[in-house]
């Protein structure tokens, strides 16, 4: 990155920031596209001549007998017609040609800076990365929606969770490389790992991954109808058979329901107080002023973030809520990250002097 001009390295970061921001929609359009229904109405993946819809009714009428193979019309949706299906397939529609858009975007950019020698080839792996993981998403998007359209309509909880996490680590590395750009930081010399934010600010990403990876899990199997009270589950602080519904036990813990609604729901506890404790250890230290704003936003979020869960537990996951905790789970990632990279950069106190005493024997 030192080889980059800075007219080079303002168009990499006005392109990486837009990347985020493209990411982000792309992945909470997905969740939305997900609550109404519409995930399994385009049964075939055409990534080039997909991008023009149906336009004539014999065009609709073919799209529509394809999905009236589907297990999803034949068991859910026996009673719609082609107007009910268009609008399904509408939403579906977009949501690929956002996935398009943000190709091209990571793509066009990238060839020029490669061909204008803004970004040198040997420095160019990190956004290669970037390209392939866009790609290996765009391919795990594809294998989870398969997986709806065999025996049972819907897809499997664990694809749609591995499809999440590759969003988040193609959105990690965005992030970080903006911040890269933003901020011109020199190499990292000191040793991180002795500080203390430092190993905080790992296990705050740490707990808020498995925090995430259960929303996934939360998504996939419909959890968040298991219980629409709160705190209590079916009355209890912890209900009966979570671990007893199927064999082996620990299955239970990604397989049952009633186990990753519990989980999901107490475990933001555990981000949230692992939030609190950084944010108290380090708000008299002197670290700078950004590291300290990121810990207070992180900490504003993660409540913020409780509370959107309360409330979509409690109005039986409506489809405006539920896309607005999501949203915000990404917002919280991408604090997170930008924590992590403070930290990881802030410069080392200068150490403070102490006056020796001298003692005067007689």
């Amino acid at each position: 990155m030192h080889d980059i001009s800075e007219k080079g390295n303002k168009a990499i970061t006005i392109w990486l920031f837009t990347l985020i921001i493209l990411v982000m929609i792309m992945v909470v359009f997905g969740g939305y596209v997900r609550l109404t229904r519409s995930g399994l109405s385009l049964v075939e993946w055409h990534p080039i001549s997909g991008v023009i819809p149906p336009i004539t009714d014999a065009e609709w009428n073919a799209e529509f007998s394809k999905y009236q193979a589907t297990p999803e019309f034949q068991l859910i949706n026996a009673n719609m017609d082609v107007d009910g299906f268009k609008e399904i397939f509408y939403l579906e529609y977009i949501h690929r040609l956002i996935a398009r858009l943000v190709g091209f975007v990571v793509a066009l950019p990238l060839f020029y800076f490669w061909w204008k020698k803004i970004i040198p080839w040997r420095e160019s792996g990190v956004y290669t990365l970037i390209a392939f993981l866009f790609l290996f998403q765009a391919f795990m998007g594809w294998y989870m929606v398969s997986s709806g359209l065999v025996k049972h309509p819907e897809v499997s909880h664990l694809r749609l969770t591995f499809h999440l996490l590759t969003a988040l680590l193609l959105l990690g590395i965005t992030t970080w490389m903006a911040l890269e750009h933003l901020y011109h930081f020199p190499p990292v010399k000191k040793k991180a790992s002795k500080s203390k934010p430092f190993t905080w600010s790992i296990v705050l990403m740490s707990v808020l991954i498995f925090q995430i990876m259960y929303g996934g899990f939360m998504a996939g199997l419909k959890a968040g109808h298991v219980s629409s009270s709160y705190p209590l589950i079916y009355g209890k602080w912890i209900p009966s058979g979570m671990l007893s519904t199927i064999e082996p036990w620990w299955s239970n813990l990604y397989n049952t329901p009633l186990t990753v609604h519990f989980t999901h729901r107490w475990f933001a506890i555990v981000v949230l107080s692992v939030s609190f404790w950084l944010y108290w250890s380090t708000r008299r230290a002197a670290h700078s002023e950004k590291l300290h704003k990121g810990i207070l936003w992180m900490l504003i979020l993660t409540l913020t973030q409780i509370t959107l869960g309360v409330i979509t537990i409690w109005y039986h996951v409506p489809v405006f809520w539920a896309s607005l905790h999501q949203a915000t789970a990404l917002s919280l990632f991408t604090v997170t990250i930008f924590i992590n990279y403070q930290v990881v950069h802030e410069p080392v106190p200068a150490p403070v002097m102490q006056e020796a005493r001298i003692e005067v024997t007689a």
